[in-house]
């Protein structure tokens, strides 16, 4: 953030504590000290107010990032994300955009409860006219998030709050990294895991366990949800037959539900040599006793488990 506001004055930081405080994970640091409190404003708690002001910004000229301290409270302000920011362009026949990006900070893991810990990716991704991102490491967290302040349209950019304590190397200069392209950090043979966020380190862990077993598993790490890579994951899960989708999302009408319909609908569909399996939360809110919190989600015991058993099938 601090690159893209140097380089443009039309970049704004807006959220609850980005300011003095630096950011509720501090993910804000010193940009208040940097650029001062017209540029990183400290908002009221208002998420509806917050995101309005961003969609107005936006439309006045400025490159506004709205941060929302919880993903969870986005529920407050969905009339403004859906029916303003994600429409306008449509509504006006292309006569404005809306340049937003809408960090917001989601997942389990933390002991913060069912209100606090949602992964509510599914919601964005189902909105026409979002584009929605959800960054799996360092790198990609910064290279997304420049693509979204660079591009004139609404960006929800998922950040998941256990890997804000995660680190890796990360380009000192600006790269960006393209939206609408899925990566492929793992290669292997017998099965392709599929996984968005925390989950694809989880993966990468879980296959790294199997290889010692005898099992060669692919991660593919969709990174964007909308638009979504379908070439990429499907030609991956091409070259092993075999597809494992993981999410910590609730089950039940997931984003890797969408995955698997593109797999059926498509020629994948004939490469398979095992029905799909999905990987996913239990339908139910999150539970605030750290132990019921791990047994909702998948952990990589469940994954390593459930790649030997679909590495089997067939």
């Amino acid at each position: 953030m601090g690159q893209a506001m140097a380089a443009d004055d039309r970049v704004v930081l807006l959220g609850e504590d980005v300011g003095v405080y630096g950011g509720a994970f501090g993910v804000s640091g010193d940009l208040h000290g940097r650029f001062g409190g017209e540029r990183v404003r400290d908002t009221p708690i208002s998420e509806l107010g917050i995101v309005g002001a961003g969609v107005g910004m936006a439309l006045s000229g400025l490159l506004p990032i709205v941060e929302i301290q919880f993903s969870d409270f986005t529920c407050q302000a969905m009339d403004q994300i859906v029916n303003q920011a994600a429409k306008i362009h449509f509504m006006l026949g292309g006569a404005a955009h809306v340049p937003l990006v809408l960090r917001a900070p989601g997942g389990s893991g933390t002991g913060a409860a069912g209100q606090h810990s949602q992964s509510l990716e599914a919601w964005f991704a189902h909105t026409p006219g979002l584009k929605v991102v959800m960054p799996s490491n360092a790198a990609d967290a910064k290279g997304l998030l420049l693509s979204a302040i660079d591009d004139p349209d609404p960006v929800v950019v998922l950040e998941h709050k256990l890997l804000y304590k995660t680190s890796g190397p990360v380009p000192v200069e600006p790269v960006r990294v393209p939206i609408g392209k899925a990566a492929v950090p793992r290669r292997g043979t017998d099965l392709t895991m599929v996984a968005t966020g925390v989950m694809v380190s989880r993966c990468l862990e879980a296959a790294a366990r199997l290889e010692a077993d005898g099992v060669s598993a692919s991660v593919v790490d969709v990174r964007t949800l909308t638009p979504f890579d379908a070439e990429t994951v499907l030609g991956a899960i091409d070259e092993t037959g075999r597809a494992l989708l993981v999410q910590e999302a609730p089950r039940h009408v997931g984003f890797m539900s969408e995955v698997a319909a593109r797999i059926a609908e498509s020629e994948s569909l004939y490469r398979l040599l095992a029905p799909v399996k999905r990987l996913c939360g239990l339908d139910t809110p999150i539970p605030y006793a750290p132990q019921l919190e791990r047994s909702v989600v998948p952990q990589v015991d469940d994954v390593v488990a459930a790649a030997r058993a679909l590495a089997v099938v067939g």
